[in-house]
């Protein structure tokens, strides 16, 4: 596994823990890091598009910003007093992805008061629903102007940092 997999785990986890308990909120996150340490995390609530075009426009940026390493997270409701955030590290070159859920608590005005460590855990990839965004797409040159144009669209609301190396 990548290192940078490994650091995006832990950084998910202390992003979404700052999330939940400083702001209470708890949104579907999408972040993916490149060969050279660029990372790219934005929110997947704000795609304007259904799941399926979703899914080819997630696609279409980790393959375009040639990603070694991917996440994705959101919030699982089980019921009213069960939640959890989960979220899962897909390595471009391992057989594994790295799932990682903590039990969300909340008061009784519905706000995030605790949330548990981070279990980690390597499940084989193929069993991740959204493991998939390496394998190449097939896209019109229609479809691929209008996810560039989404893409600079969104730019200014994407987060971006370089991982470090050391």
């Amino acid at each position: 596994m990548h290192l940078f997999a490994e650091n995006l785990a832990v950084e998910i986890s202390s992003y979404y823990r700052n999330l939940a308990l400083g702001h209470g909120v708890i949104p579907k996150v999408f972040t993916l890091v490149n060969g050279e340490g660029s990372q790219y995390l934005f929110f997947i609530d704000d795609l304007p598009m259904d799941k399926v075009e979703e899914d080819q426009f997630l696609a279409f940026i980790v393959q375009e910003h040639e990603a070694v390493c991917y996440a994705r997270g959101t919030l699982v409701i089980l019921d009213r007093t069960q939640q959890l955030i989960e979220f899962a590290v897909i390595d471009q070159d391992d057989t594994e992805g790295i799932v990682c859920s903590a039990k969300l608590t909340r008061d009784i005005d519905d706000k995030p008061v605790a949330l548990n460590e981070f279990e980690k855990t390597l499940v084989p990839k193929k069993t991740i629903i959204f493991s998939s965004l390496f394998e190449p797409i097939k896209l019109s040159g229609d479809k691929v102007e209008e996810f560039e144009a989404l893409w600079e669209e969104m730019k200014p609301k994407i987060l971006r940092r370089t991982m470090g190396i050391d």
